[in-house]
């Protein structure tokens, strides 16, 4: 198995031309087009600069009919304002208020959000103020028909523009999609718990499993089983898997459990 990826970045997200201007100037990447920049030493990494919102790209798919996967670079927001590195997956659970289609999910590669998480928290002593976290999956773009991973830099202006940061978001995920991409020995999908799902974050560093889509506790009141299937499908890597947050489903709890039993995945409580 072989890949080429595509990285995606905005003029107007302040974190994602932090992010394309290290890779410019330390992963000469050169520009072909307006929009497209090869670099010499990553021939199987393309660099897509746009002056779109990164969260309506669901049409990169005729430009880049090659790519294995495309992986977004953005900025971060958060109430609390706390300096974080995060990635996700990308989908709605319900109305598609930040781009994307309703009731759809993007197409998930788990094994590529693992290794990021793995090797960012190798760097953690370079970004010793960062919190590095997943996140539960939201927004768009849905429809591409490859892989999406967000990969992201938060919260605020300061982190948007540390050119450190973004050097060592660059470094942890060269050291990913420079190797052959592979699968995960187990992989799941996760229900329950926080946005920012800690259980689920601990699992990704700590066991074999990978993680597709998480629907957060906030998600799970439009959950039916079309979308629990959806969640398992949209995935190149086989989804054997259900990890149940397990003091994180509410009163959604029964429902849940119901319509997992009636699709017949094996489910692990954490």
């Amino acid at each position: 198995m072989s890949g080429k990826y595509t990285l995606v970045c905005s003029r107007n997200d302040l974190a994602s031309t932090t992010i394309s201007r290290c890779l410019i100037e330390k992963y000469g990447f050169l520009s072909n087009t307006d929009s497209t920049f090869y670099s010499a030493s990553y021939p199987n990494i393309v660099l897509h600069i746009s002056e779109n919102n990164l969260l309506y790209m669901d049409n990169l798919d005729e430009k880049y009919p090659d790519t294995f996967s495309f992986i977004f670079l953005s900025q971060h927001r958060s109430q609390a304002n706390i300096p974080a590195l995060t990635c996700h997956s990308t989908g709605n659970f319900g109305k598609n208020t930040f781009g994307g289609e309703e009731k759809e999910l993007g197409i998930c590669y788990p094994w590529i959000q693992k290794q990021y998480l793995i090797e960012l928290n190798k760097f953690k002593d370079s970004v010793p103020d960062y919190d590095i976290i997943i996140e539960s999956t939201h927004h768009g773009p849905t429809s591409l028909k490859k892989p999406i991973l967000f990969i992201e830099i938060g919260s605020t202006e300061k982190q948007w523009m540390d050119e450190n940061a973004a050097n060592t978001v660059c470094k942890s995920l060269f050291n990913v999609i420079t190797k052959a991409p592979r699968f995960c020995n187990k992989v799941a999908v996760g229900l329950g718990g926080n946005h920012y799902p800690m259980k689920f974050n601990k699992l990704l560093l700590e066991s074999e499993y990978g993680i597709g889509a998480i629907a957060a506790k906030h998600d799970l009141p439009h959950l039916d089983k079309l979308l629990i299937e959806q969640m398992i499908h949209r995935n190149i890597e086989k989804v054997l898997y259900v990890v149940v947050d397990s003091k994180g489903l509410g009163k959604e709890r029964s429902r849940i459990i119901h319509m997992i039993d009636e699709i017949g995945i094996e489910v692990m409580k954490i």
